[in-house]
């Protein structure tokens, strides 16, 4: 048998039958590709993945086509009422029963604010809710985040007990308890009074709530870092826990000044005369001075009572949208 020799090398190597059948492989013995035709499964061309693939681009178009109308539908619904209320508020008393749908007032009637501010008592309504919604704010959001705090990092006896009784009074309407509420401020003497409005509304539970569960998405590593440094417990508060919680506290801050900025049945119920009335409360006697038929009006009194809303929420939406998504994710 002869020895063939390598033409790189010049070394002798051996004839192909002597070498091991385990070394020798040809195409025959590799396993099939994928898709090919030698392993039986259908071969996939592109123009097919191509249509498979249609009609899920298709469908996900048709939600965004569909959202999109959703949410035009959503504004609409929002700003044609707010709309036709500042229309109306220009109007005469002959336009608001004669064209009440108009998109535009002729003649335009701006003496219906000046009628409504010198007239009805609502420069003395517009300091009550601003007095007391300051005063509310400051309470809630101050009991609200020591109470969170002291849920999220303190550990005592009773603690989840305590927490579940604030989850149940978060569940229980104000109307349930509006009665024995009434009952107790009337035998206080606190009628016509901002302690008869303020105290009965002053509630930490949504607060507590709120924060608690922002508190527990920080990272933990973070507060035994400050514990390391000496930080104590309203050191830790104050500068680590507050500073990182701005954009949730921002949100409860705006919900808290606009829920208390809207009271109307307590401080209806309670209050007799301007002294204490909130301007919702002031806006229903307005419609009662006007004998319910002088739109114009009250539509400008709602206008006036609604605009610090609005500018209130215009300057902190980034930051109540941040504040109610922070806790989505922890870590």
């Amino acid at each position: 048998m002869s020895t063939k020799f390598s033409a790189d090398s010049g070394k002798a190597t051996k004839p192909v039958s002597q070498i091991p059948a385990a070394v020798v492989r040809d195409e025959d013995s590799l396993p099939p590709v994928p898709g090919s035709q030698a392993s039986g499964e259908p071969v996939i061309t592109d123009a097919q993945r191509n249509r498979k693939e249609a009609p899920a681009e298709t469908s996900s178009k048709g939600m965004k086509v569909l959202g999109y109308i959703a949410l035009v539908l959503t504004v609409l619904m929002i700003l044609v009422p707010l709309y036709f209320i500042v229309i109306t508020s220009f109007k005469t008393y002959q336009d608001v029963y004669s064209d009440p749908i108009s998109f535009w007032p002729e003649p335009i009637v701006p003496e219906n604010y000046a009628r409504v501010w010198e007239t009805s008592g609502f420069p003395q309504y517009l300091r009550n809710s601003i007095g007391i919604t300051l005063i509310l704010t400051v309470i809630e959001v101050v009991l609200g985040v020591l109470s969170a705090y002291a849920f999220a990092f303190l550990r005592f006896p009773g603690r989840n007990l305590l927490f579940l009784l604030v989850i149940a009074a978060l569940m229980v309407p104000n109307q349930i308890t509006i009665i024995s509420n009434y009952s107790l401020a009337a035998s206080l003497g606190w009628r016509d009074t901002w302690t008869g409005v303020i105290v009965p509304l002053a509630g930490v539970a949504f607060g507590c709530f709120l924060m608690r569960n922002h508190f527990q998405s920080l990272p933990v590593e973070i507060l035994e870092a400050a514990e390391m440094d000496g930080a104590g417990f309203f050191a830790k508060l104050f500068k680590v826990v507050l500073p990182m919680s701005w954009p949730t506290l921002s949100a409860f801050l705006l919900i808290t000044v606009v829920n208390e900025w809207n009271q109307y049945l307590w401080p209806f119920l309670i209050t007799d005369t301007p002294a204490a009335a909130t301007l919702p409360v002031g806006l229903t006697r307005l419609q009662d001075a006007e004998g319910l038929t002088n739109w114009a009006p009250v539509m400008a009194g709602t206008v006036l009572t609604t605009l610090p809303m609005i500018i209130v929420f215009l300057f902190l939406q980034k930051q109540m949208i941040k504040g109610l998504t922070a806790g989505a994710v922890k870590g």
